[in-house]
């Protein structure tokens, strides 16, 4: 046999290969720019984010409470159990709230803010119980649940309902304050009685984007943000446990087997992941090393037993949330569905930076769950009613509206067998019954002119004037025509 000479394979010059990853890169380009044109390319989005999360979140809370569980005697599975119920209960209120027409629901946020706050007032009597050195719970039998979770969405429900009700007024301060602020005050005060620092945060974020989202004015943010440090010094310095929390943000590493324990023990776990983990359920952080592993910092766990990869694809579905969420509140025309999906999905990637950053140490421990993952019963359940308003919010974005009421429900909706939402109709304009006095400040507008009445000698020049004076010409001009005719 005879070896068949080969010439040297000829390489594309480099211009061309150039050339073809650019139009590589815009076919994926323009393709992806297509499908999220689609009408309900955010809903599918939502779902699909909804999904992952609630997928890695069980995962997560199985591979880190079993060794503590075992250690301590009981099952393996008993607190995965009772996620998996919660997250159960969850789905099935999430089918719940897409079903319920929006308008429903703002209708029902002012009843919904009333009864938080009867709950957070009684939670504090005997009828509250007190875990983890906070009275913010209620117990019935092997189920507990914490109304400080419900309090934040109907915050957010409410308080936009309020100004977007009250937005022709919002130039005012009283108007764009009152009664926002003066109720979440109350709830500060009632949350912070418990006390539960990660609540009260998280009721300051929802109404920091509240207002942010309204259009407030910079002003109010810089005397919120005086307030805020101001009131964070002051609990910090008259409570022993707050201020040890301030001194082990700083110095972990003074007290590392009392204080700084957890947060040693969180770097630590972050840092034997390494980039691809150690593989699921082999971590040993989890191993009575780390406390409270399964709920604040099960982002720990998940650096360690699925790397640097594991972080990164969280912090990617955080990321493609506020993405989606601010789109779907951009999208929207009705303003009460802008301000609500704006504020809600800031309120949920918000609350996940906080979880994640004092896990890594860039900020003090205050016992925020990360949303979808932490173990909850009522944080997991309320987060799923969240991701419910979300993707109604998404279905009644106008395209999408009329997709589906022209094209039928689509593939999803008719397995879940969800009804049309309904087009946004704005507001009739009322007329004042009576005039209204003018603002303080403004001058009011002068009456309008009767120009029939000031049509005599004296009156200004205008174009009624002129058009009768020509028109008064004509006339006679018409007559002495008639009377040379005659």
């Amino acid at each position: 046999m005879t070896a068949v000479d080969r010439g040297p394979v000829e390489r594309p010059p480099r211009a061309q290969r150039r050339t073809g990853r650019a139009k590589r890169v815009v076919v994926v380009r323009t393709s992806l720019t297509a499908w999220l044109g689609r009408p309900l390319a955010d809903f599918h989005l939502l779902l699909a984010i909804f999904g992952m999360l609630t997928a890695i979140g069980l995962i997560m809370v199985l591979s880190a409470s079993a060794p503590g569980e075992v250690a301590e005697g009981a099952s393996a599975y008993s607190v995965f159990k009772k996620q998996l119920l919660y997250v159960g209960v969850g789905a099935v209120m999430f089918l719940i709230v897409l079903r319920i027409p929006l308008r429903k629901i703002r209708d029902g946020s002012t009843m919904a803010m009333l009864v938080c706050v009867i709950l957070l007032v009684l939670v504090l009597t005997p009828l509250g119980t007190v875990a983890g050195g906070a009275q913010s719970w209620f117990t019935v039998g092997p189920v507990s649940f914490q109304p400080i979770e419900p309090a934040k969405l109907a915050l957010a429900l409410w308080g936009a309902h309020v100004l977007v009700t009250k937005r022709a007024l919002l130039d005012q301060y009283r108007h764009l304050l009152v009664p926002v602020v003066p109720v979440a005050m109350l709830l500060f005060a009632l949350v912070m009685l418990q006390p539960d620092l990660g609540g009260t945060i998280t009721l300051a974020v929802v109404l920091m984007g509240l207002l942010w989202f309204v259009g407030a004015p910079m002003r109010i943010f810089g005397v919120i943000a005086i307030a805020a440090v101001t009131g964070a010094l002051v609990l910090a310095l008259t409570a022993v446990y707050r201020l040890k929390r301030v001194q082990t943000f700083l110095d972990p590493w003074s007290d590392p087997q009392g204080d700084g324990l957890q947060a040693l023990q969180a770097l630590y776990a972050l840092a034997e992941g390494g980039f691809f983990g150690k593989g699921l359920t082999n971590g040993s952080s989890k191993w009575r090393y780390l406390p409270n592993v399964h709920s604040d910092f099960i982002f720990a766990v998940i650096g360690e037993e699925l790397g640097f990869i594991g972080c990164l694809l969280v912090l990617g579905l955080f990321a493609l949330l506020a993405v989606v969420g601010l789109r779907i509140a951009a999208r929207n025309t009705d303003p009460w569905i802008r301000m609500v999906s704006a504020t809600l999905t800031v309120w949920l990637v918000a609350q996940a930076a906080i979880n994640i950053g004092y896990v890594v140490q860039l900020l003090p421990v205050t016992g925020i769950t990360l949303p979808m993952i932490s173990s909850g019963g009522t944080s997991v359940v309320t987060t799923m009613v969240v991701f419910g308003i979300l993707a109604s919010c998404a279905r009644h974005e106008p395209e999408a509206v009329s997709a589906l009421r022209s094209l039928g429900p689509g593939r999803v909706g008719g397995v879940l067998k969800l009804p049309a939402p309904e087009a946004y109709k704005p507001p009739p304009k009322r007329r004042p019954s009576r005039p209204s006095t003018p603002p303080r400040g403004r001058k009011a507008a002068p009456p309008p002119v009767d120009e029939r009445r000031m049509a005599g000698r004296h009156a200004p020049p205008s174009e009624y004037r002129r058009r009768e004076s020509r028109k008064a010409g004509q006339d006679r001009d018409v007559r002495s025509r008639r009377r040379d005719g005659r």
